[in-house]
């Protein structure tokens, strides 16, 4: 029993501070995923599909992009392998994702199951940031697990409101931007050089975007890199 005691407390003092930082990071991605599963949620039940279809896609297929393509073809007066081939077609890009945090997952086939079900963009791309494989491995259980949690509780909330959110697009243009903030937060409070450029490209994309059409202040913020390349080759 000692031992047991003793245990726990070795487990308890140093994980607790180093996993803090992890779950604030994550916690955006949590809150833009979980807004965009509102939507999701309010778009099926608004288009005329059962409360029940939207839940149930999210527990079992658990991929966004994918179910709003599904949703899409059956709204649009597909039949069912229509719209879950679109899925598939739309989540084999998960194929490599797969690859990439195999060695994360752990050892046992229920934990790689697991795992395997909690494979998305932002879960893959928030682990693989992280500097060693002990945080990378951390990383993507808390980021998944969380996320897992968020978006289908969005879902059932947005399925149960319906048509009562109104234009639930504009949600979205405010999920997608914190999403890509979160990810990329642990680079930039690292790395001062990659803060000064990323200042560089935000800034010129804000300039520029009265007079250009959508998506190229995007491509024109690239342009902060080469104050990384400059500063990097310096050094």
């Amino acid at each position: 029993m000692r031992s047991l005691h003793r245990t726990r407390r070795l487990w308890r003092v140093p994980l607790a501070p180093s996993l803090k930082p992890l779950v604030r990071d994550s916690s955006l991605v949590w809150l833009a995923g979980g807004v965009v599963g509102v939507s999701f949620g309010a778009i099926s039940v608004a288009g005329g599909l059962p409360v029940w279809v939207p839940v149930a896609m999210s527990l079992v297929v658990y991929a966004g992009s994918a179910q709003f393509s599904a949703v899409g073809v059956l709204l649009a007066g597909g039949g069912p392998f229509a719209a879950a081939a679109t899925g598939l077609l739309l989540n084999t890009r998960t194929a490599a994702f797969s690859l990439a945090v195999a060695d994360l997952l752990g050892p046992g086939r229920a934990t790689r199951l697991l795992g395997a079900h909690l494979v998305t963009d932002e879960t893959v791309a928030f682990a693989l940031a992280q500097p060693d494989p002990a945080r990378r491995r951390a990383a993507f259980w808390i980021s998944g697990l969380g996320l897992f949690a968020v978006w289908n509780v969005g879902v059932l909330a947005g399925a149960l409101a319906g048509t009562a959110l109104g234009d639930t697009a504009a949600y979205l243009d405010a999920a997608f931007p914190a999403v890509l903030v979160a990810l990329v937060l642990p680079a930039l409070r690292a790395d001062r050089s990659l803060r000064r450029s990323a200042a560089l490209g935000a800034l010129l994309a804000l300039a520029v975007t009265p007079a250009v059409p959508a998506g190229v202040p995007v491509l024109l913020a690239l342009a902060g890199l080469f104050l990384y390349g400059r500063e990097g080759a310096a050094v």
